[in-house]
């Protein structure tokens, strides 16, 4: 059955609403509104196979004059990116005092080639993905991890190959570096993040009933 998952944001004013379904693998689609750098609405849909590794991820952001869109599919010969843009978000950032940002997507798909996760911008979903292709959450304590993610900046769109590393802490917590910056998650029996200090908690939603 579909799940419901809300997060408060607590770097700037913003949320994010995810439905996860929990089948072989993973499938979720949601939407993410924030102020910062300027305000947007972030919509993503993203699934994942039985061993955990990402398919496919679509992302879509919008603003007042601008909207983007990039799609990311990794097939036996990597990863398949293709975008659109309408209006100038450029525009939009250079007159809320803002230095213009990269166009959406990546140059040379290629560079995304180690990459068996992505990762999406200010949002608490996406540490799942690792977690769980890692079996994590049931983890011992220290055990490290180093991954190449596909890193998709909000609200640019742009696409970067990612290095972070996931550390098993012990029941519900995973340390979590991606370069300078590092956060210890608590994340519940599923491998969805209950915590990300500096960025969201999650709202305590009732399962629903079968």
């Amino acid at each position: 059955m579909p799940r419901s998952l809300f997060w408060s944001r607590t770097d700037t004013v913003g949320a994010e609403h995810a439905v996860l379904d929990d089948g072989p693998g993973l499938a979720a689609h949601g939407t993410q509104l924030a102020v910062d750098p300027i305000p947007y609405t972030c919509r993503y849909r993203v699934t994942a196979g039985a061993d955990g590794g990402t398919r496919s991820l679509a992302v879509e952001t919008e603003g007042a004059g601008w909207s983007r869109s990039v799609r990311l599919e990794r097939g036996p010969d990597g990863w398949r990116v293709t975008t659109g843009e309408q209006g100038d978000l450029d525009a939009a950032l250079r007159a809320a005092g803002h230095p213009p940002t990269g166009r959406p997507g990546v140059e040379d798909p290629d560079r995304l080639h180690d990459a068996l996760d992505v990762d999406l911008g200010g949002s608490a979903l996406f540490n799942t993905l690792p977690v769980r292709r890692l079996g994590l959450t049931g983890a011992t304590s220290s055990t490290e991890h180093r991954v190449t993610v596909a890193w998709v900046l909000v609200p640019s769109l742009e696409v970067i190959a990612g290095e972070q590393v996931y550390t098993a802490l012990g029941p519900g917590r995973v340390g979590f570096t991606s370069d300078t910056f590092r956060a210890e998650l608590e994340v519940d029996g599923d491998g969805l993040v209950r915590h990300y200090p500096g960025l969201a908690d999650r709202a305590d939603i009732p399962l629903p009933t079968p």
